[in-house]
């Protein structure tokens, strides 16, 4: 087993903010890439209004046209009961939920109050437990709002404990628009730790002011066992101004395998995919760096010069 799970998003989170429109059968083509390349937890749609995100319309088809495998599961994003049903009609095998700890963020990005997204959370959750599909929370927002600046941890902690009511086979923490330091990780890793205790933790880091990789390896060294990550650092949130790129897969790996950290992922494989992709998407070169400078050492790849983080 690895030290660490990566849960690759390009296929959605990646694409979604990205104004060149990708047709289904590259959508399909990334997702094989990255499942190639060892990844064995995708996010590969959203089942949202297409109008507002167009980008996500052919969601279904991007379902159909995948192929069933055993050892790898696939994630869809839902907002609401309709979102369900038509992931449930699919063969998602976990649907994440996406609740926001501003009003104003909620409101834009949902066009819900934050009790409203709440509610939605844990209908879902049921429903989706009730067909034998996993049920994850995001926890949006939960290092800084684009539109009410600081959110206070005791709001996020708050939050943590309500959604943890619905049973989720999985809580993420998400700097959604890349404002969180290390430090801030640490203490809501650590409060999240006993808000909702013995609930897997994920988080999901933008790198928006370069903080990004640190944050990723300080909630890994406080106890998260899943990092979110995009095959050549595209993507952001459509609804919040300036959210840049997710952290880069590659370059997320790069730091995890240089720390002794396995993964599990090839680190050459996803740099040709995020090399790939970024060209389709019109960009001359990947948000991400490894692609371009490479592994180092070449010789060494797969070597653990650092040992894992202790256990207690």
């Amino acid at each position: 087993m690895p030290d660490v799970e990566i849960v690759e998003v390009s296929p959605r989170d990646g694409l979604q903010n990205e104004p060149t429109l990708v047709d289904t059968a590259t959508k399909v083509e990334l997702v094989r890439r990255c499942v190639d390349a060892g990844v064995r937890r995708v996010e590969v749609a959203s089942f949202v209004n297409p109008a507002r995100v167009p980008q996500m319309a052919d969601a279904e088809a991007v379902l159909e046209a995948l192929p069933d495998r055993d050892d790898v599961s696939y994630i869809g994003l839902v907002l609401n009961r309709r979102g369900l049903q038509r992931a449930l009609a699919t063969k998602v095998d976990e649907v994440n939920v996406v609740v926001i700890t501003t009003e104003t963020f909620s409101r834009r990005n949902q066009g819900c109050s934050v009790d409203e997204g709440v509610q939605a959370w844990l209908d879902i959750a049921a429903e989706a437990q009730a067909t034998g599909v996993k049920a994850s929370v995001t926890v949006s927002a939960a290092f800084g709002c684009p539109f009410e600046g600081e959110v206070a941890e005791s709001t996020v902690l708050d939050l943590v404990r309500r959604v943890a009511e619905g049973g989720p086979a999985e809580i993420a923490l998400a700097d959604t628009i890349g404002v969180g330091v290390p430090a801030q990780v640490r203490r809501l890793v650590r409060g999240t730790l006993e808000a909702a205790p013995g609930v897997p933790l994920r988080a999901h880091f933008h790198n928006t002011r370069n903080t990004g990789y640190a944050n990723a390896l300080a909630a890994y060294e406080e106890g998260v066992g899943v990092l979110d990550a995009s095959a050549g650092g595209v993507g952001g949130c459509p609804f919040a101004p300036n959210a840049t790129g997710n952290v880069a897969t590659e370059d997320l790996l790069y730091a995890l395998h240089r720390s002794g950290i396995s993964t599990g992922v090839d680190l050459d494989a996803v740099a040709g995919t995020g090399t790939w992709i970024s060209h389709l998407l019109g960009k001359p070169e990947a948000p991400a760096l490894l692609g371009r400078a490479g592994d180092f050492p070449a010789a060494a790849r797969g070597a653990r010069p650092v040992p894992p983080r202790p256990t207690e």
